[in-house]
């Protein structure tokens, strides 16, 4: 049976992922590209960092973005949610921080979810501290819905 999620289910989904489809619109045409994102339970907003290109040229233009999210187990197991907002690019002090909070959720919620050590964490501190910033952004979610199925 499929259920529709409530807002703190589809908030678990949201903040317990690190990897979704960014979905936006570039020239009048619908584009979905996977990123890696960190979901702040604190703010509420999804953070995320690109580096200069058609992405966040598009996201610039039109900053009504949505970010899907699955967990699938199997055909009859599976839970999704789509969280609808809008970009926001961040510079300075702010996007080093909001950076510093992506690599550090990211690398618990992989070293929780896959028990395994990361030596990539090592490269954002040194663009954090290098001022060798990528861009980085937040969605700030304006509507969250979600659906489960677990037969």
């Amino acid at each position: 049976m499929i259920k529709t999620l409530d807002k703190s289910e589809s908030v678990a989904v949201l903040a317990s992922n690190y990897i979704g489809n960014l979905s936006y619109i570039y020239r009048g045409r619908p584009f979905v590209v996977p990123i890696t994102y960190f979901y702040d339970k604190n703010t509420g907003v999804i953070i995320s960092y690109t580096g200069e290109g058609h992405k966040v040229r598009a996201m610039r233009l039109h900053s009504q973005v949505s970010l899907g999210v699955s967990e699938i187990k199997s055909v009859n197991s599976w839970s999704s949610i789509l969280a609808h907002g809008t970009f926001k690019e961040l510079s300075g002090a702010t996007a080093k921080a909001q950076l510093h909070l992506f690599s550090l959720g990211v690398k618990d919620l992989i070293i929780n979810k896959e028990r395994r050590k990361l030596d990539f964490i090592n490269e954002f501190s040194s663009k954090i501290e290098n001022d060798d910033l990528p861009i980085v952004f937040e969605i700030k979610i304006e509507e969250l819905t979600g659906k489960m199925r677990n037969n």
